[in-house]
């Protein structure tokens, strides 16, 4: 017996499209589930999209236009950023170290993006130049901002700290440096910093004598990640620095 209510609603579209055709419209027939242009929310792999996409978003705030395009390239540091997915807590740190114009920016910067395009389930990220962030922690008339900074660098899921030991080394810089690595350490959160200053180097200025011996006994174990990079000063066309 045919049920009167599905006839009537066949009825009722019928008479709609005729109504359409009237008007030189058409009704399209409804896309297969796997062909349709709304995104499915049950998905997993829609869920991993969107938090790709808030992810990026979030990494291109934190990035200068100059390095907007910036991927990783280096084996060691797309390693790295692998690394972070699969153990976020055991990836430690990566330090580059070179030369200006080597590209260690443009790498740490790629690997952050390669994090965030994988959809992590949490993605906070700061980014600062060395200089910068000595400035911005030093004493000022706003009782206790320096100390809130300092707690904003040390907590963030992703700091990546640029130009480390450009900066004019004081004691009031290497206890601020040995806070802020201290506490990542011990919190086992993932740190990028590149440096122009080799690690260590017996017969000239490194990143040792920079950040004293307490900085770089916690950087000694925290980095599990090196990348010397050599080459010419790519901001200079290509020449040699």
């Amino acid at each position: 017996m045919a049920d009167p209510e599905r006839a009537g609603s066949t009825r009722s579209l019928r008479a709609m499209e005729r109504i359409l055709a009237a008007k030189g419209l058409r009704v399209l027939p409804d896309a297969p589930a796997d062909e349709t242009s709304e995104e499915n929310p049950g998905d997993r792999e829609w869920h991993r999209r969107a938090r790709a996409d808030y992810a990026l978003n979030r990494w291109r705030s934190a990035t200068p236009p100059r390095f907007s395009e910036a991927e990783a390239t280096i084996p060691e540091v797309i390693g790295w950023a692998d690394r972070t997915l699969t153990d976020n807590a055991a990836a430690g740190a990566l330090l580059l170290t070179g030369l200006t114009g080597t590209g260690k920016t443009h790498q740490a910067f790629g690997a952050l993006r390669r994090i965030a395009a994988s959809g992590p389930d949490r993605f906070e990220l700061i980014a600062m130049n060395s200089a910068d962030m000595y400035g911005n922690l030093r004493p000022s008339q706003v009782m206790g901002a320096a100390e809130r900074e300092l707690r904003r660098l040390s907590e963030v899921q992703y700091l990546f700290l640029d130009d480390l030991g450009t900066a004019k080394t004081s004691e009031w810089t290497e206890e601020v440096t040995y806070r802020l690595i201290n506490h990542r350490y011990n919190h086992c959160l993932p740190t990028l910093i590149t440096s122009n200053l080799p690690a260590r180097d017996e017969n000239g200025p490194d990143l040792t004598g920079f950040v004293g011996a307490r900085v770089a006994s916690r950087l000694a174990e925290m980095v599990t990640t090196l990348v010397p990079m050599v080459g010419a000063d790519r901001r200079r066309g290509g020449r040699a620095a």
